[in-house]
């Protein structure tokens, strides 16, 4: 009887470990909002990490965080550093890879606690179709998926959705901030 019990859990945990490794390989989320304010004002909002507690879906979740800036003041080179000692804030880093004047910005985002991963991180803006003052912004995060990120995704629903009602709430921050000025 022990014997037919212990098969079934090897089995059991064996197919669980089939099904997790068939999960994708990589991951991508992306949204997208149209924001009634000039491209330059989106990016200036992006581009300096001063500026991000003004709208960040997470720079208000642990009021004790601690910040950290380095590198250049703001675009490439930027860096931003943050440590709490809450599991969904936990420590990470980013930096700005490149920074193209009201186009684009490009960030490597670092988990480093609770799970260590990295990221890539795109912030596009272009001018919004037919519309003279209003800025079309797409936030994308990229990056691949080792074998226990995937079985933590599989329990999560996916990546998209464990970070895409960030991201929307993010870009609603953002659109709140900047069409107020």
């Amino acid at each position: 009887m022990l014997t037919r019990i212990g098969l079934i859990a090897v089995a059991a945990v064996l197919a669980l470990a089939g099904v997790v490794a068939l999960q994708p390989a990589t991951y991508s989320v992306s949204r997208t909002a149209k924001i009634s304010a000039a491209p330059a004002e989106i990016f200036a909002l992006v581009n300096d990490f001063h500026k991000w507690d003004g709208w960040s879906p997470w720079a208000k979740l642990d009021p004790n965080m601690k910040t950290h800036y380095s590198g250049s003041p703001a675009g490439t080179g930027a860096v931003y550093h943050w440590e709490s000692a809450q599991d969904d804030v936990g420590e990470g880093r980013m930096t700005i890879t490149e920074s193209v004047p009201d186009k684009q910005v490009l960030i490597r985002l670092e988990f480093i606690k609770p799970f260590a991963s990295v990221a890539n991180t795109r912030f596009s803006m272009q001018p919004a179709a037919g519309e003279t003052s209003a800025t079309t912004i797409e936030w994308t995060m990229s990056g691949e998926n080792d074998f226990i990120t995937k079985g933590f995704m599989l329990a999560m629903g996916g990546m998209d959705k464990a970070v895409g009602g960030d991201f929307e709430k993010g870009l609603a921050q953002m659109k709140a901030l900047a069409e107020k000025k």
